[in-house]
């Protein structure tokens, strides 16, 4: 029974059905002498194939709308009424096949949304009153704590509370391998279990689970028309009309109905309606698998325009979490543990944000930090000052030890000289009256970054611009590890939106990369905003015009390239189909070109635009694509190691 509702009500039965009676009608004609069978059965194709075809016609017509659909309807119509009964059957068939065609081709272009939600979870394992109880995905609570086995897929956004395991999250980030997670790791749902044993307590369940935004926004971002699917809109306003009107024209001056009969039917430009949403939507759904989040066909097409990217440093070029760099010891009496220490126990009672970096480096050195200072005074602007084990710590810039006219301090004015140029933040440490070491910190530069920049130069960017509220030699010193073109350092967020609309007076199409909080000015402002490592954050998927899931640098470059080809493949598609109605219409004008040719090469046309299209849904290796990229981020990975 399914197989033959499948057949009565899949997108091929017309056609199927059409085509069928057609060569019926010829089996006939060859059998028997007289025609009338063969005219009845080639009638008949004409009818099953046309008749979805007028009543779109109709209803376009009712609405105000001139369509394709109509000038396909008055041509069979017409074939029929003047004994051109192949003619109609022919039009009707093809044009059949080739709606059907388009219908499965968007069908398999938007198989990245199919993906996604193939991967939703149906079922989650909870923890009630100590038992495990299996209940649908949809029904689970914020706060319930849900188990995850080896195999399965994790049926909600949450953090792991219990156990550890490998989860593969392709689907959310695009990363191939699986990560590994254990307590206080957060998990996305449709992300599957490759190993391991994991208590999850939810977080985000249902439609707030990272998975549903992402179907959401896909399948928002397909449905959306870029600016030259508008302008073809309103090309097929006036041209359709147009045609019609040449069509009565020349049948009345020529006075051959079939003549005008098949101008309708040449003129229909159904290769130059599909080009543009094929191309969108085939583009939108290979970034989708890759990992990429395009907001719609009008974000596509800009991001195709971009020539300068302005990125944030910390978050985007930088971890956003100082590690420890170096330490420095200046008095001969103590060692590199003593120093950090003393550093630790009197930043144990500190809010400053370093406070937590200088601890857990001591910590992970094996340093002894027992409870809190006995006090702690923050010194704005300077640092801290803290008593602990009876004994007064200062720790902080050189306008805190001049503060307490400490005495010697131009060893530790030249060291925190050089880790300062070298793009580390060195604080100072002084122990009673004695200034015992320099300890620096310093927000580690990600490996992909040079790499990222380079690739971004490669893909025609022109310039990569840092926009950073962090000192000037901090930021150097990243702008010289990473290759940037441009570096504005000590901004405010109100300087960074100045940024970027000074660099759009100046003509550019600008992205502006960021996290999308402190940076949201900038991101509004920007001809694209881009969030970085957006799984996760419902803010950021909302609100960027490309978000990129997982914190994969290299999907920057990559989703600008995808944008150039996509719409490289447009423009591609609109010179094919203009070429190919043109050279019919001459072709129809000068003779030769009958309604059934003109038909079939019409439809040949439609396949070619479509199979183009369909070349953006593979996959392509991204790596930079000079000797010259490769070498400087080679040589610039070096100087960081």
């Amino acid at each position: 029974m399914s197989t033959l509702r499948s057949l009565t009500e899949g997108r091929w039965t017309v056609p199927s059905v059409a085509g069928l009676l057609i060569a019926i009608s010829f089996l006939l004609d060859r059998l028997m002498d007289t025609d009338a069978a063969g005219d009845i059965a080639m009638v008949a194709g004409a009818v099953v194939a046309g008749t979805p075809i007028v009543a779109k016609g109709v209803s376009a017509l009712l609405a105000k709308v001139v369509g394709i659909d109509l000038l396909v309807s008055v041509a069979a119509i017409g074939a029929v009424i003047i004994g051109e009964h192949w003619e109609a059957a022919a039009v009707t068939f093809l044009f059949a096949v080739g709606h059907s065609l388009e219908t499965t081709t968007l069908n398999r272009t938007r198989s990245a949304l199919a993906e996604l939600v193939a991967v939703a979870p149906d079922v989650a394992v909870v923890m009630h009153d100590g038992a495990q109880v299996e209940v649908p995905a949809a029904q689970v609570a914020t706060g319930e704590i849900v188990l995850v086995k080896n195999g399965a897929k994790v049926p909600v956004d949450g953090i792991v509370i219990d156990g550890t395991g490998g989860l593969d999250e392709a689907s959310i980030t695009g990363e191939s391998l699986p990560v590994e997670k254990s307590a206080g790791d957060e998990v996305f749902a449709g992300t599957v279990s490759r190993g391991g044993f994991l208590q999850v307590k939810a977080t985000g369940v249902g439609a707030d689970t990272t998975l549903a935004r992402i179907i959401h926004r896909v399948e928002e971002a397909q449905d959306a028309k870029a600016a030259t699917q508008l302008f073809m809109d309103r090309f097929s306003a006036w041209y359709t009309p147009a045609i019609m009107a040449l069509a009565l024209v020349a049948g009345l001056v020529t006075g051959d109905v079939v003549l005008g009969l098949t101008l309708l039917v040449i003129g229909c430009p159904g290769a130059l309606v599909i080009s543009i949403p094929v191309s969108i939507v085939a583009g939108i759904g290979r970034a989708a698998k890759d990992g990429i989040l395009i907001k719609g066909g009008e974000f596509l097409e800009t991001s195709a325009r971009i020539d300068v990217v302005a990125v944030d440093k910390t978050g985007t070029l930088t971890r956003g979490r100082p590690q420890l760099t170096e330490v420095v010891v200046l008095d001969p009496g103590m060692d590199r543990a003593q120093v950090l220490t003393w550093a630790a126990r009197a930043e144990a009672g500190s809010e400053h944000p370093l406070a937590r970096t200088i601890l857990d480096a001591a910590a992970a050195e094996g340093a002894t930090v027992h409870g809190l200072p006995e006090a702690t005074e923050p010194v704005p602007g300077k640092g801290i000052v803290a008593t602990t084990d009876g004994r007064r710590v200062l720790i902080g810039n050189l306008a805190l030890l001049e503060q307490f006219e400490m005495a010697d301090t131009s060893a530790a004015v030249r060291t925190a000289g050089s880790m300062a140029a070298a793009g580390q933040t060195p604080m100072i440490v002084a122990v009673d009256d004695l200034v015992v070491g320099v300890v620096a910190v310093a927000d580690e530069v990600r490996r992909d970054a040079a790499r990222m920049v380079a690739e971004l130069h490669a893909a025609r960017v022109d310039k990569v611009v840092m926009l950073t509220g962090d000192a000037r030699l901090v930021a150097e010193a990243v702008g010289k590890a990473t290759g940037v073109d441009e570096i504005r350092a000590g901004l405010l967020p109100e300087d960074k939106l100045d940024a970027v609309l000074e660099l759009q007076r100046e003509g550019h199409t600008v992205a502006m990369v960021g996290d999308g909080v402190n940076d949201a000015p900038a991101l509004a402002t920007a001809d694209i905003g881009v969030a970085m490592g957006a799984a996760g954050s419902a803010v950021a998927i909302e609100t960027a015009d490309i978000a990129l899931m997982g914190d994969n640098l290299l999907k920057l470059p990559e989703a600008i390239s995808l944008a150039r080809r996509t719409v490289a493949t447009m423009r591609q598609n609109i010179v094919i189909a203009v070429t190919t109605v043109v050279l019919l219409l001459l072709g129809v004008l000068l003779g030769g070109v009958t309604m059934a040719i003109g038909m079939l090469v019409h439809e040949v046309s439609v396949l070619v635009v479509i199979v183009n299209a369909m070349r953006l849904l593979r996959r392509r290796s991204h790596a930079p694509s000079s000797p010259d990229a490769v070498a400087a981020v080679e040589r610039r990975l070096l100087q960081n190691a």
